[in-house]
């Protein structure tokens, strides 16, 4: 599939791996939607890239719905690509100071991460499916952002790596279930990107971070992430699996 020309959501749209990604489909050409709940931020980056911005809670299903109704009905679709970056990553052991970790911190991580990203892939497939086929039976793809604590989340990450590692597990079991309709679903797990979730940190925190990384040692580029977005989208022969975007850096315990 090419990206020139192709209608594409983004989900997360307003900051971050979302918004770089949002920028990369429309360098190559395409008709973006930009889907963030920070409305303001969403608006900014679809006023940059000349595309339109939808503000939206990923985990409320109905306004998803309407979201991505509305985006295909200000750039005349077909939708063609789908991409969730929307997330949030709060750090909490599960037995800290104050007791157990609270069931609704729990919660409300799996609702964004997971559920969110189910809630927009699946509104996104219920257009592509009744899309006419490319030459090739394609008629879509859907790309979701898992990360590396998937496979090895640290400590204060359990909500965490349990709501990415369901993005991982989600990959082939969709991919499977919508092959019939000529959409392929692939997950991406970056490693540690300079996002505005590293930004907060200090700077001799950074520093620790990026020694971990073997090469090349510096914090990924959003940019880096958007490229291979490209690439899954490009690449017809890729379904059904994650791909660690990392550099070679494993985490470590703490």
């Amino acid at each position: 599939m090419q990206v020139n020309g192709a209608m594409a959501l983004v989900s997360g749209g307003g900051s971050g791996l979302g918004a770089a990604t949002a920028r990369q489909f429309a360098r190559l050409g395409a008709r973006v939607a930009v889907l963030d709940r920070n409305a303001e931020a969403a608006q900014a980056v679809a006023d940059e890239i000349e595309g339109v911005a939808l503000p939206v809670d990923v985990t409320d299903a109905a306004a998803v719905g309407t979201a991505v109704d509305g985006a295909v009905d200000a750039l005349g679709g077909p939708l063609r690509i789908a991409v969730n970056c929307a997330g949030i990553a709060p750090a909490a052991r599960v037995i800290g100071r104050e007791g157990a970790l609270a069931t609704d911190l729990f919660r409300q991580v799996v609702e964004v991460n997971l559920i969110g990203s189910y809630n927009v892939m699946s509104h996104a497939v219920r257009h592509m499916a009744v899309a006419e086929a490319l030459e090739d039976g394609e008629r879509g793809i859907v790309v979701n952002t898992a990360s590396i604590a998937w496979e090895d989340g640290q400590v204060g990450q359990s909500a965490y790596a349990a709501s990415k590692g369901g993005i991982a597990a989600l990959s082939l079991p969709a991919a499977r279930d919508l092959a019939r309709h000529g959409v392929r679903v692939v997950a991406i797990a970056p490693g540690l990107f300079h996002t505005p979730m590293m930004e907060g940190l200090p700077r001799e925190t950074s520093e620790a971070i990026v020694a971990n990384i073997p090469f090349p040692q510096r914090l990924g580029d959003p940019a880096d992430f958007a490229r291979l977005v490209v690439h899954a989208v490009e690449n017809i022969y890729l379904n059904g699996t994650t791909i660690r975007l990392d550099a070679a850096v494993r985490l470590p315990q703490r």
